[in-house]
């Protein structure tokens, strides 16, 4: 296959959207250093081909009521992957584009190879490789013991290659790894490029659309955890997963961060064995240390991650502080929620921490962003204060506000039922969480205010 003819390239300004015919240090328009990018200069007739058949093309589309539109539902398939599934909302879509970020080593490859061999038994399956070479790609799945006779490998990077394959292969699903590595002839700019990575993926989104192709790409991370490449990146796919773990450790958490085809948020856990990633269908166990005699500091509460409650331990330890400024130290959750805690517990409480360094640890691994672990925050540093132990059987969650009020969180009955399940006997909850009809087994102390949650447990 010959090499394609490079259309006209425009250089446009990222800041102001002003092109420009050449590339240059400043924007003439906006007087923008830097913010110039190579791109495409593309007819938009509708007679351009790289638009039929798309939202651009005006013969095929025409104004309706949104009543007449009958809702179809999308053909959705197991991956048989159960976590896996989960945060893709019940399964793979034809024709969906599914990004999955996470750190160099977290186990990207690794899964993406382990779906594949599933499914190869009962569709057809193409792994497309820019990083690896075939041999590589065939040591691990051998080390892994996966079945390989149907799994389809392509080592190519250039998107101009890669899709007159797969049109000739017709794959139910393509794995590419990773989009960073392609590139198109169309641009003059190397692989990794922002406008490298924009054009190959709109390419790879336009296959998948055309073909009812369910494509997942791998992207590479930057220093802070975010996908490296440009944002609009995340907004071309349908779905982005994230892996999360801390290094050295063996689980690792999938978090659905966007997915039109299902509830965002979702969590998945695995953990990581010389097999491969296997699946944990009950992390709420993985999560609870429960320690063999009573420490103090610790707590257990109920947080829920999209549609699963989780049973996660709450560690604080407070100690005296010998620095102008104590030392407010978290792991799992948001700094500064632990500051305005420790302010309400001395204003409505009369505890006082300012003397005192508060390091606070969500086990596990596991980041908790909701609200719901406020009241159990404040349960455990005032157990680590006070050197008091909390009972193996309590379960606590809330949120606590400026005034000392304890809100309800969403989903309270689920979150009781779960603590219930894992042989819980007592529960801290908001008030209006607790279910008109009790939970066996499971004794519910409602609290309205912070003073009454301290009552509960001093």
């Amino acid at each position: 296959m010959g090499k394609q003819k490079v259309g006209k390239l425009i250089f446009s300004c990222k800041a102001c959207g002003a092109s420009a015919p050449k590339w240059s240090g400043q924007c003439a328009d906006c007087g923008g250093w830097n913010t110039l990018e190579e791109g495409v200069a593309v007819e938009t007739s509708t007679k351009n081909p790289r638009f039929a058949g798309y939202a651009g093309d005006a013969s095929k589309n025409q104004v309706q009521l949104l009543a007449d539109v009958k809702p179809e539902s999308e053909g959705r398939f197991p991956t048989g992957v159960s976590e896996l599934d989960r945060v893709l909302g019940g399964g793979l879509v034809s024709g969906s584009v599914v990004l999955i970020g996470g750190d160099p080593g977290i186990g990207k490859s690794t899964l993406l190879i382990q779906t594949l061999a599933r499914l190869s038994d009962r569709l057809s399956t193409l792994y497309v490789s820019g990083e690896e070479s075939p041999e590589q790609i065939s040591l691990r799945a051998h080390r892994l013991g996966l079945p390989c006779e149907n799994l389809q490998l392509l080592p190519e990077t250039c998107v101009e290659r890669i899709l007159p394959l797969a049109q000739k292969h017709k794959p139910d699903v393509m794995v590419v790894d990773s989009v960073q590595t392609l590139y198109t002839e169309l641009l003059q700019s190397a692989p990794g490029a922002v406008a490298q990575v924009r054009e190959s993926t709109a390419q790879l989104v336009r296959f998948a659309k055309q073909t009812a192709t369910a494509i997942f790409l791998v992207g590479h991370v930057t220093k802070d955890g975010s996908l490296a490449g440009p944002r609009v990146l995340e907004h071309m796919v349908d779905a982005v997963l994230y892996f999360e773990g801390e290094a050295g450790s063996q689980f690792r958490l999938i978090r659905t961060i966007k997915n039109r085809f299902g509830a965002v948020n979702e969590l998945g856990v695995f953990v990581m064995t010389d097999r491969g990633l296997k699946e944990v269908t009950n992390p709420s166990a993985i999560f609870l240390s429960r320690h063999k005699t009573q420490v103090s500091g610790s707590i257990v509460m109920v947080t829920r991650e999209g549609s699963r409650p989780l049973l996660v331990e709450v560690q604080a330890l407070v100690d005296e502080s010998h620095l102008g400024n104590p030392r407010r130290v978290t792991l799992g959750l948001e700094q500064n929620r632990l500051s305005m805690l420790l302010a309400v517990l001395h204003r409505h409480g009369g505890i006082a921490m300012f003397d005192q360094d508060v390091y606070v640890n969500i086990v596990g691994g596991v980041r908790i962003t909701e609200t719901a672990a406020d009241l159990a925050v404040l349960l455990a540093v005032l157990s680590s204060l006070r050197d008091k132990t909390m009972e193996q059987d309590l379960v606590v969650f809330g949120e606590v506000g400026l005034a000392g009020e304890i809100r309800p969180v969403p989903n309270g009955q689920d979150r009781l039922r779960e603590a219930a399940k894992h042989g819980f006997k007592r529960a801290i909850a908001p008030k209006a969480n607790v279910p008109k009809k009790a939970i066996p087994g499971l004794e519910i102390i409602a609290v309205e205010r912070l003073s009454d949650a301290l009552d509960a447990v001093l």
